[in-house]
């Protein structure tokens, strides 16, 4: 079963750490992608661009509005994701427990459900 890892942080401190802790934190999360690579539950992944740059979009009664910027001012920010593959929800917490961004914010674990299965 598919899993997504959601990593939650705080961009701001991110943004104000030393070079030296970005620099580390950076081999931390080489290491974590290469294990789970070597372990074969790495289907992708991808650090993500800050909240600042994101664009929020609805549509309402046919209407389209669209905002600059995050949706809300929180603490911690979606900073990046894994998608792996876990053959239980067991499994895939432990993989969220052992990546570096758990250490300094909170990973989310959510199964994935397949548009085929959701279209049942």
């Amino acid at each position: 079963m598919q899993y997504l890892l959601m990593i939650h942080s705080d961009e701001k401190a991110m943004q104000s750490a030393p070079k030296d802790a970005i620099a580390s934190m950076s081999a931390a999360y080489g290491a974590y992608t290469e294990a789970m690579k070597k372990a074969g539950v790495h289907v992708g992944g991808e650090r993500l661009r800050p909240s600042s740059t994101a664009t929020v979009v609805r549509t309402n009664n046919g209407k389209t509005s669209v905002l600059n910027g995050p949706y809300a001012e929180i603490k911690e920010q979606l900073g990046g994701y894994y998608l792996i593959e876990a053959p239980d929800l067991d499994g895939a917490i432990e993989w969220a427990a052992r990546c570096p961004g758990a250490q300094y914010g909170a990973m989310e674990v959510r199964p994935i459900w397949p548009m085929a299965e959701y279209a049942r």
